[in-house]
């Protein structure tokens, strides 16, 4: 199995905000998803109410990454202020849903869902945000800066600045729009 970090990303991905695609679009397809990584077994069966936390997760786990980028502490507790993009349950009461064991193997300590089915394939997405915290790589999981794409990516710099999933397509289309900007605001202040 993938990292931690790589875990989560792939989660947060399985919306494709630019194509408005999702791969978890109804029950089947999460429990698919889930059987493909190894997070729910052959007879594990998604719900509504499963699918429905699976999004809010998502969707939390995708505003945390934008804090991430923008190097904001965010608010994942159910007691402060929400974000304007944290509307609904915060993270927090996300995660509450979803029932983690600790347990104690040959690795040393770690989180384990302590729950089976689908709900316990989503417990092993929330363990995998406290794994890649453990392993240092929570802070290096952002979203691209770039707002129509606002794809899920690790960023490997060494000062944790990369802001773009690519820069070839993302930066460049957000600095490419820049210095458009910056041409119309030229032109306009030549004709005042």
């Amino acid at each position: 199995m993938s990292t931690a970090a790589e875990l989560v990303r792939d989660f947060v991905n399985t919306y494709d905000v630019e194509d408005d695609a999702d791969e978890l679009s109804s029950p089947a397809e999460l429990t698919l998803w889930l059987r493909e990584r190894g997070l729910a077994g052959p007879g594990d069966r998604a719900d509504e109410d499963d699918l429905v936390l699976a999004v809010h997760l998502r969707e939390e786990l995708r505003a945390a990454l934008r804090h991430n980028h923008d190097r904001i502490p965010a608010n994942l507790s159910s007691g402060g202020e929400q974000t304007p993009y944290m509307e609904g349950p915060t993270l927090s009461a996300t995660l509450e849903a979803l029932p983690l064991r600790l347990a104690i193997t040959g690795e040393g300590p770690e989180l384990k869902p302590a729950v089976g089915g689908a709900r316990g394939g989503l417990a092993a997405i929330a363990a995998a945000v406290m794994g890649a915290h453990a392993d240092g790589m929570w802070r290096r999981l952002k979203v691209c800066a770039e707002s129509t794409c606002q794809w899920a990516f690790i960023d490997s710099s060494k000062n944790r600045s990369r802001a773009w999933c690519s820069m070839r397509v993302c930066g460049n289309r957000t600095k490419t729009r820049a210095y458009r900007a910056r041409r119309v605001v030229d032109a306009s202040s030549r004709h005042s």
